[in-house]
Protein backbone atom coordinates (compact mmCIF):
# COMPACT_ATOMS: atom_id res chain seq x y z
CA UNK A 1 0.00 0.00 0.00
CA UNK A 2 0.82 3.58 -0.37
CA UNK A 3 0.14 5.40 2.95
CA UNK A 4 0.04 9.30 3.32
CA UNK A 5 0.43 10.50 7.09
CA UNK A 6 -0.06 13.17 8.00
CA UNK A 7 0.81 14.81 11.24
CA UNK A 8 2.10 18.33 12.49
CA UNK A 9 4.70 16.92 14.74
CA UNK A 10 7.50 14.14 13.84
CA UNK A 11 10.95 13.45 14.05
CA UNK A 12 13.15 14.78 14.82
CA UNK A 13 10.69 15.96 17.83
CA UNK A 14 11.52 14.59 20.89
CA UNK A 15 8.40 14.15 22.53
CA UNK A 16 4.52 13.71 21.86
CA UNK A 17 3.00 12.21 18.88
CA UNK A 18 5.93 12.38 17.09
CA UNK A 19 7.71 9.42 18.04
CA UNK A 20 4.85 7.36 17.72
CA UNK A 21 4.31 8.54 14.32
CA UNK A 22 7.83 7.90 13.41
CA UNK A 23 7.78 4.77 14.51
CA UNK A 24 4.33 3.74 13.12
CA UNK A 25 5.49 5.41 9.65
CA UNK A 26 8.98 3.20 9.55
CA UNK A 27 7.38 0.19 10.62
CA UNK A 28 4.69 0.40 7.97
CA UNK A 29 8.19 0.88 5.64
CA UNK A 30 9.65 -1.96 7.07
CA UNK A 31 6.36 -4.75 6.23
CA UNK A 32 6.90 -3.33 2.83
CA UNK A 33 4.78 -0.40 1.82
CA UNK A 34 5.37 3.08 0.64
CA UNK A 35 5.21 5.57 3.43
CA UNK A 36 5.05 9.44 2.89
CA UNK A 37 5.14 11.97 6.01
CA UNK A 38 3.09 15.44 5.38
CA UNK A 39 4.44 17.41 8.67
CA UNK A 40 5.57 21.00 9.92
CA UNK A 41 9.04 21.65 10.33
CA UNK A 42 10.44 20.55 13.63
CA UNK A 43 9.65 23.13 16.64
CA UNK A 44 9.11 21.24 19.80
CA UNK A 45 9.16 21.51 22.63
CA UNK A 46 11.36 25.09 22.37
CA UNK A 47 8.54 26.68 19.96
CA UNK A 48 11.40 27.47 17.56
CA UNK A 49 12.16 25.79 13.79
CA UNK A 50 15.12 23.70 14.36
CA UNK A 51 18.80 25.32 13.08
CA UNK A 52 18.71 23.30 10.19
CA UNK A 53 15.50 23.90 8.88
CA UNK A 54 15.46 27.68 9.44
CA UNK A 55 15.03 29.51 6.30
CA UNK A 56 13.00 26.89 4.46
CA UNK A 57 9.73 26.95 3.16
CA UNK A 58 9.46 23.59 1.74
CA UNK A 59 11.76 20.91 2.36
CA UNK A 60 12.00 16.78 1.96
CA UNK A 61 13.87 14.21 3.15
CA UNK A 62 13.85 10.43 3.18
CA UNK A 63 14.68 8.88 6.65
CA UNK A 64 14.42 5.06 7.44
CA UNK A 65 12.65 4.47 3.99
CA UNK A 66 10.24 6.90 4.69
CA UNK A 67 9.73 10.30 2.44
CA UNK A 68 9.31 13.22 4.92
CA UNK A 69 7.51 16.27 2.80
CA UNK A 70 8.11 19.12 5.80
CA UNK A 71 6.43 22.63 5.22
CA UNK A 72 6.97 25.70 6.64
CA UNK A 73 4.90 26.74 10.26
CA UNK A 74 4.24 30.02 11.80
CA UNK A 75 5.76 29.54 15.49
CA UNK A 76 6.74 31.49 18.43
CA UNK A 77 8.16 30.91 21.59
CA UNK A 78 5.79 32.33 23.98
CA UNK A 79 1.65 31.06 21.91
CA UNK A 80 -1.00 33.12 22.64
CA UNK A 81 -4.48 33.62 21.13
CA UNK A 82 -3.33 35.01 17.65
CA UNK A 83 0.06 32.94 17.64
CA UNK A 84 -1.80 29.89 18.02
CA UNK A 85 -4.16 30.88 15.64
CA UNK A 86 -1.71 31.86 13.31
CA UNK A 87 0.57 28.32 13.74
CA UNK A 88 -2.55 26.57 13.18
CA UNK A 89 -3.59 28.68 10.02
CA UNK A 90 -0.05 28.32 8.44
CA UNK A 91 -0.05 24.82 8.78
CA UNK A 92 -3.05 24.36 7.56
CA UNK A 93 -2.13 26.38 4.30
CA UNK A 94 1.22 25.25 3.85
CA UNK A 95 0.86 21.32 4.62
CA UNK A 96 -1.91 20.89 2.12
CA UNK A 97 0.30 22.39 -0.82
CA UNK A 98 2.94 20.07 -0.04
CA UNK A 99 0.47 16.90 0.08
CA UNK A 100 -0.13 17.28 -3.59
CA UNK A 101 3.62 16.99 -4.29
CA UNK A 102 3.85 13.42 -4.71
CA UNK A 103 2.23 10.00 -5.04
CA UNK A 104 -1.61 9.23 -5.05
CA UNK A 105 -2.09 7.38 -1.42
CA UNK A 106 -4.33 4.68 -0.96
CA UNK A 107 -5.23 5.82 2.56
CA UNK A 108 -4.44 8.55 4.61
CA UNK A 109 -4.16 8.84 8.70
CA UNK A 110 -4.69 11.99 10.01
CA UNK A 111 -3.30 12.93 13.26
CA UNK A 112 -5.75 15.37 15.65
CA UNK A 113 -4.65 17.49 17.25
CA UNK A 114 -4.59 19.93 15.64
CA UNK A 115 -7.90 20.08 14.91
CA UNK A 116 -7.97 22.52 12.00
CA UNK A 117 -5.88 20.14 9.76
CA UNK A 118 -9.40 18.11 9.02
CA UNK A 119 -9.98 21.05 6.40
CA UNK A 120 -7.75 19.99 4.05
CA UNK A 121 -7.94 16.38 4.66
CA UNK A 122 -11.50 16.12 3.44
CA UNK A 123 -10.20 18.11 0.22
CA UNK A 124 -7.34 15.80 -0.25
CA UNK A 125 -10.20 12.63 0.05
CA UNK A 126 -11.44 14.22 -2.57
CA UNK A 127 -8.80 14.71 -4.95
CA UNK A 128 -6.78 11.80 -4.22
CA UNK A 129 -10.30 9.62 -3.85
CA UNK A 130 -8.34 7.71 -1.01
CA UNK A 131 -10.35 6.89 2.51
CA UNK A 132 -9.39 9.03 5.71
CA UNK A 133 -8.37 7.68 9.15
CA UNK A 134 -8.61 10.14 11.82
CA UNK A 135 -6.51 9.00 14.52
CA UNK A 136 -7.66 10.68 17.68
CA UNK A 137 -4.67 11.46 20.09
CA UNK A 138 -7.52 14.50 22.34
CA UNK A 139 -10.94 15.41 21.81
CA UNK A 140 -10.80 19.16 21.25
CA UNK A 141 -12.19 21.31 21.79
CA UNK A 142 -13.56 19.67 25.20
CA UNK A 143 -9.98 19.22 26.61
CA UNK A 144 -8.95 22.38 25.35
CA UNK A 145 -12.48 23.53 27.32
CA UNK A 146 -11.93 21.56 30.45
CA UNK A 147 -8.65 23.05 31.36
CA UNK A 148 -9.66 26.51 31.15
CA UNK A 149 -7.58 26.79 27.44
CA UNK A 150 -10.48 27.67 25.61
CA UNK A 151 -12.81 30.12 26.89
CA UNK A 152 -14.46 32.23 23.78
CA UNK A 153 -18.09 30.85 23.49
CA UNK A 154 -17.88 31.87 19.47
CA UNK A 155 -14.22 29.93 19.33
CA UNK A 156 -15.96 26.98 21.24
CA UNK A 157 -18.72 27.29 19.31
CA UNK A 158 -16.44 27.23 16.21
CA UNK A 159 -14.85 24.34 17.48
CA UNK A 160 -16.95 22.02 18.09
CA UNK A 161 -18.82 22.80 14.76
CA UNK A 162 -15.37 21.38 13.25
CA UNK A 163 -15.05 18.37 15.46
CA UNK A 164 -18.57 17.29 14.24
CA UNK A 165 -17.00 18.11 10.29
CA UNK A 166 -13.92 15.97 10.89
CA UNK A 167 -15.84 12.69 12.42
CA UNK A 168 -18.66 13.22 9.68
CA UNK A 169 -15.60 13.30 6.70
CA UNK A 170 -13.42 10.27 7.99
CA UNK A 171 -13.72 6.89 6.61
CA UNK A 172 -12.66 5.90 10.39
CA UNK A 173 -11.58 6.98 13.58
CA UNK A 174 -8.62 5.35 15.27
CA UNK A 175 -8.64 6.15 19.53
CA UNK A 176 -6.16 5.35 21.87
CA UNK A 177 -8.20 4.82 24.80
CA UNK A 178 -11.90 3.28 25.70
CA UNK A 179 -12.76 6.60 27.23
CA UNK A 180 -12.39 8.46 23.52
CA UNK A 181 -15.05 5.46 22.22
CA UNK A 182 -17.61 5.99 24.77
CA UNK A 183 -17.16 9.77 24.56
CA UNK A 184 -17.47 9.37 20.55
CA UNK A 185 -20.58 7.24 20.69
CA UNK A 186 -21.70 9.81 22.88
CA UNK A 187 -21.71 12.72 20.26
CA UNK A 188 -23.35 9.92 17.88
CA UNK A 189 -20.14 8.70 15.98
CA UNK A 190 -21.39 4.95 14.98
CA UNK A 191 -19.48 2.40 16.78
CA UNK A 192 -18.49 1.09 13.48
CA UNK A 193 -16.61 3.58 12.45
CA UNK A 194 -14.72 3.49 15.61
CA UNK A 195 -11.34 1.52 16.76
CA UNK A 196 -9.74 1.36 20.00
CA UNK A 197 -6.09 0.97 19.49
CA UNK A 198 -3.94 2.13 21.96
CA UNK A 199 -0.42 3.93 21.80
CA UNK A 200 2.39 1.69 21.77
CA UNK A 201 5.63 1.20 23.42
CA UNK A 202 8.40 -0.67 22.03
CA UNK A 203 9.32 -3.60 24.81
CA UNK A 204 12.30 -4.46 23.31
CA UNK A 205 13.41 -0.37 23.86
CA UNK A 206 12.58 -0.28 27.19
CA UNK A 207 12.45 -2.87 29.73
CA UNK A 208 13.43 -3.82 33.70
CA UNK A 209 17.13 -3.13 33.72
CA UNK A 210 19.13 -3.60 37.46
CA UNK A 211 18.66 -0.49 39.70
CA UNK A 212 21.85 -1.19 41.07
CA UNK A 213 25.27 -0.03 38.65
CA UNK A 214 22.09 1.98 36.79
CA UNK A 215 24.24 4.18 34.61
CA UNK A 216 21.88 7.25 34.73
CA UNK A 217 22.52 7.45 38.44
CA UNK A 218 25.65 7.34 37.85
CA UNK A 219 26.00 10.55 35.67
CA UNK A 220 23.64 12.38 37.84
CA UNK A 221 25.42 11.66 41.43
CA UNK A 222 22.58 9.40 43.06
CA UNK A 223 23.92 6.48 44.88
CA UNK A 224 22.73 3.44 44.54
CA UNK A 225 21.13 3.59 48.03
CA UNK A 226 18.87 6.49 47.21
CA UNK A 227 15.21 5.63 46.93
CA UNK A 228 14.36 7.70 43.60
CA UNK A 229 11.00 9.38 42.53
CA UNK A 230 10.34 9.99 38.99
CA UNK A 231 8.59 12.28 36.92
CA UNK A 232 9.28 13.19 33.38
CA UNK A 233 7.30 14.38 30.80
CA UNK A 234 5.32 17.47 30.04
CA UNK A 235 4.97 19.93 32.66
CA UNK A 236 1.81 21.93 31.56
CA UNK A 237 -1.73 22.71 32.24
CA UNK A 238 -3.14 19.47 32.87
CA UNK A 239 -0.23 18.23 35.46
CA UNK A 240 0.34 19.16 38.77
CA UNK A 241 3.61 19.07 38.97
CA UNK A 242 3.45 21.12 42.16
CA UNK A 243 1.52 18.65 43.86
CA UNK A 244 5.32 16.39 43.36
CA UNK A 245 6.73 19.56 44.37
CA UNK A 246 4.27 19.62 47.64
CA UNK A 247 4.74 15.88 48.41
CA UNK A 248 8.46 16.34 48.16
CA UNK A 249 8.47 19.09 50.43
CA UNK A 250 6.70 16.23 53.49
CA UNK A 251 9.15 13.75 52.98
CA UNK A 252 12.38 16.22 53.54
CA UNK A 253 12.65 14.57 56.78
CA UNK A 254 13.49 10.80 54.92
CA UNK A 255 16.88 11.60 53.53
CA UNK A 256 17.07 8.09 51.10
CA UNK A 257 14.01 9.83 49.22
CA UNK A 258 14.84 11.62 46.70
CA UNK A 259 12.86 13.18 43.82
CA UNK A 260 14.01 13.64 39.94
CA UNK A 261 11.72 15.33 37.85
CA UNK A 262 12.54 15.69 33.99
CA UNK A 263 11.29 18.49 31.61
CA UNK A 264 11.11 21.06 29.27
CA UNK A 265 13.89 23.73 30.40
CA UNK A 266 11.73 26.59 30.77
CA UNK A 267 9.11 24.47 32.79
CA UNK A 268 12.29 23.38 34.71
CA UNK A 269 13.24 27.11 35.29
CA UNK A 270 9.66 27.58 36.93
CA UNK A 271 9.92 24.89 39.14
CA UNK A 272 13.05 25.54 40.75
CA UNK A 273 11.36 28.97 42.38
CA UNK A 274 8.60 26.30 43.79
CA UNK A 275 10.66 24.05 45.21
CA UNK A 276 12.32 27.06 46.76
CA UNK A 277 8.83 28.62 48.00
CA UNK A 278 8.25 24.99 49.48
CA UNK A 279 10.95 23.75 50.72
CA UNK A 280 11.58 20.84 48.25
CA UNK A 281 15.47 20.68 49.13
CA UNK A 282 14.80 16.98 48.13
CA UNK A 283 14.57 17.64 44.53
CA UNK A 284 16.48 16.90 41.89
CA UNK A 285 15.57 19.06 38.04
CA UNK A 286 16.40 17.92 35.24
CA UNK A 287 16.10 18.96 31.15
CA UNK A 288 14.88 16.75 29.03
CA UNK A 289 17.39 13.47 28.23
CA UNK A 290 18.48 11.93 24.56
CA UNK A 291 16.31 9.78 23.41
CA UNK A 292 18.52 6.65 23.53
CA UNK A 293 18.89 7.12 27.23
CA UNK A 294 15.07 6.86 28.02
CA UNK A 295 15.83 2.90 29.28
CA UNK A 296 17.91 3.63 31.86
CA UNK A 297 16.48 6.83 33.11
CA UNK A 298 13.48 4.75 33.71
CA UNK A 299 15.32 1.66 35.48
CA UNK A 300 17.05 4.72 37.67
CA UNK A 301 13.63 5.34 39.51
CA UNK A 302 11.96 3.35 42.25
CA UNK A 303 8.84 4.72 41.90
CA UNK A 304 7.76 6.31 38.27
CA UNK A 305 5.05 8.88 38.24
CA UNK A 306 2.03 10.30 36.62
CA UNK A 307 -0.12 13.30 37.88
CA UNK A 308 -2.77 15.35 36.63
CA UNK A 309 -4.84 18.17 37.49
CA UNK A 310 -8.32 17.26 38.87
CA UNK A 311 -10.29 18.91 36.35
CA UNK A 312 -8.63 16.90 33.65
CA UNK A 313 -11.37 15.17 31.26
CA UNK A 314 -11.89 11.56 32.13
CA UNK A 315 -10.97 10.19 29.03
CA UNK A 316 -7.44 11.95 28.86
CA UNK A 317 -4.61 9.24 28.51
CA UNK A 318 -0.85 9.77 29.64
CA UNK A 319 1.34 8.10 26.81
CA UNK A 320 4.01 7.70 29.90
CA UNK A 321 2.12 4.96 30.69
CA UNK A 322 2.92 2.43 28.39
CA UNK A 323 6.61 3.30 29.03
CA UNK A 324 6.26 3.22 32.78
CA UNK A 325 4.39 0.00 32.92
CA UNK A 326 7.11 -1.61 30.55
CA UNK A 327 9.96 -0.19 32.54
CA UNK A 328 9.31 -2.84 35.32
CA UNK A 329 9.13 0.00 37.81
CA UNK A 330 5.64 0.49 40.11
CA UNK A 331 3.50 3.49 39.48
CA UNK A 332 1.69 6.31 41.61
CA UNK A 333 -0.78 7.89 39.86
CA UNK A 334 -2.05 11.24 41.45
CA UNK A 335 -5.12 11.43 39.05
CA UNK A 336 -9.08 11.54 38.61
CA UNK A 337 -10.22 8.09 40.11
CA UNK A 338 -12.89 7.87 37.39
CA UNK A 339 -10.69 8.73 34.79
CA UNK A 340 -9.08 6.76 32.03
CA UNK A 341 -5.49 6.66 33.54
CA UNK A 342 -6.38 5.62 36.68
CA UNK A 343 -7.92 2.44 35.21
CA UNK A 344 -5.26 1.71 32.73
CA UNK A 345 -2.86 1.77 36.42
CA UNK A 346 -5.59 -0.05 38.35
CA UNK A 347 -5.71 -2.10 35.45
CA UNK A 348 -2.74 -3.25 35.15
CA UNK A 349 -2.03 -4.16 38.31
CA UNK A 350 1.47 -2.50 38.39
CA UNK A 351 0.70 0.84 41.26
CA UNK A 352 -1.32 2.92 43.12
CA UNK A 353 -3.57 5.62 42.84
CA UNK A 354 -4.50 8.33 44.61
CA UNK A 355 -6.26 11.54 44.34
CA UNK A 356 -5.43 14.08 42.19
CA UNK A 357 -3.55 16.92 43.91
CA UNK A 358 -3.66 15.90 47.00
CA UNK A 359 0.16 15.94 48.41
CA UNK A 360 -0.52 14.29 51.66
CA UNK A 361 -1.81 11.23 49.76
CA UNK A 362 0.67 11.17 47.32
CA UNK A 363 3.80 11.08 49.70
CA UNK A 364 1.89 8.52 52.01
CA UNK A 365 1.62 6.19 48.81
CA UNK A 366 5.54 6.81 47.85
CA UNK A 367 6.26 6.01 52.17
CA UNK A 368 3.78 3.03 51.22
CA UNK A 369 6.50 1.56 48.66
CA UNK A 370 9.50 2.73 50.61
CA UNK A 371 9.07 0.49 53.33
CA UNK A 372 7.58 -2.50 51.24
CA UNK A 373 10.44 -3.40 48.47
CA UNK A 374 8.54 -6.77 48.15
CA UNK A 375 5.58 -5.24 46.97
CA UNK A 376 7.47 -2.70 44.37
CA UNK A 377 9.12 -5.64 42.68
CA UNK A 378 5.58 -7.16 42.75
CA UNK A 379 4.25 -4.28 41.03
CA UNK A 380 6.66 -3.64 38.89
CA UNK A 381 6.33 -7.29 37.27
CA UNK A 382 2.40 -6.93 37.09
CA UNK A 383 2.99 -3.61 35.24
CA UNK A 384 5.90 -4.91 32.73
CA UNK A 385 3.37 -8.50 32.01
CA UNK A 386 0.57 -5.89 30.95
CA UNK A 387 2.82 -4.08 29.05
CA UNK A 388 3.78 -6.85 27.12
CA UNK A 389 -0.05 -7.97 27.13
CA UNK A 390 -1.64 -4.81 26.00
CA UNK A 391 0.52 -1.83 24.51
CA UNK A 392 3.48 -3.93 22.07
CA UNK A 393 4.18 -2.11 19.46
CA UNK A 394 3.84 -4.93 16.77
CA UNK A 395 0.51 -5.45 17.70
CA UNK A 396 -0.34 -2.04 17.25
CA UNK A 397 1.34 -2.33 13.90
CA UNK A 398 -0.87 -4.98 13.12
CA UNK A 399 -3.93 -3.94 13.69
CA UNK A 400 -3.00 -0.20 11.89
CA UNK A 401 -2.04 -2.16 8.68
CA UNK A 402 -4.78 -4.49 8.65
CA UNK A 403 -7.17 -1.27 9.19
CA UNK A 404 -5.23 0.57 6.29
CA UNK A 405 -5.83 -2.72 3.79
CA UNK A 406 -9.38 -2.66 4.67
CA UNK A 407 -10.33 0.52 3.72
CA UNK A 408 -8.05 0.84 0.92
CA UNK A 409 -9.66 -2.87 -0.34
CA UNK A 410 -6.56 -4.04 -0.65
CA UNK A 411 -5.29 -7.88 0.41
CA UNK A 412 -2.23 -8.08 2.36
CA UNK A 413 0.31 -10.47 1.37
CA UNK A 414 1.12 -13.31 3.21
CA UNK A 415 5.00 -12.95 2.82
CA UNK A 416 5.33 -9.27 3.59
CA UNK A 417 7.66 -8.89 6.35
CA UNK A 418 6.43 -9.42 10.24
CA UNK A 419 9.60 -7.86 12.24
CA UNK A 420 9.66 -5.03 14.19
CA UNK A 421 12.66 -1.90 13.25
CA UNK A 422 15.90 -2.40 14.67
CA UNK A 423 15.80 -0.08 18.12
CA UNK A 424 18.89 2.04 15.81
CA UNK A 425 16.25 2.53 13.15
CA UNK A 426 13.27 3.32 15.14
CA UNK A 427 14.33 4.99 18.27
CA UNK A 428 17.48 6.82 17.66
CA UNK A 429 15.65 10.02 18.65
CA UNK A 430 16.28 12.72 21.01
CA UNK A 431 13.81 13.53 24.15
CA UNK A 432 11.01 11.89 26.40
CA UNK A 433 7.37 12.63 25.92
CA UNK A 434 3.75 12.67 26.82
CA UNK A 435 0.25 14.17 26.54
CA UNK A 436 -0.67 15.35 23.66
CA UNK A 437 -3.74 18.19 24.96
CA UNK A 438 -1.15 20.66 25.25
CA UNK A 439 0.78 20.19 21.89
CA UNK A 440 -1.88 21.48 19.57
CA UNK A 441 -4.52 22.99 21.20
CA UNK A 442 -7.46 25.03 19.14
CA UNK A 443 -6.71 28.67 19.54
CA UNK A 444 -4.75 28.80 22.57
CA UNK A 445 -0.85 28.53 23.63
CA UNK A 446 0.60 25.01 23.73
CA UNK A 447 1.70 24.56 27.13
CA UNK A 448 4.46 21.34 27.87
CA UNK A 449 4.14 17.64 28.17
CA UNK A 450 1.50 16.26 27.03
Amino acid sequence: MRILIYSYNYHPEPIGIAPLMTQLAEGLVDRGHEVRVVTGMPNYPQRRIYPEYRGKFYTSEKINGVMIQRCYVWIRPKPGLITRALLDGSFVVTSFLQSLRGWKPDVMLLTVPPLPVAVPAAMLKRIYKCPVVLNLQDILPEAAVKVGLLRNKAAIRTFEALERFAYQQADHISAIADGFVTNLIGKGVPANKITCIPNWVNLNEVYPLPLRGNAFRQEQGIDDDKFVVMYSGNIALTQSIKTVVKAAAHLTHVPDIIFVIVGEERAIAELRLECSKYGATNVKLLHFQPREKLPEMLAAANVGLIVQKSNVVSFNMPSKTQLLLASGRPIIASVPLTGTAASAVQQSGGGLVVPPEQPRELADAILEIYHAPEQADVLGKRGRAHAMQQYSFDSSLSRYESLFAQLAQVELSDDRTHHSMPPSAVFARTGVSDETVESSLPVHHRSSQD
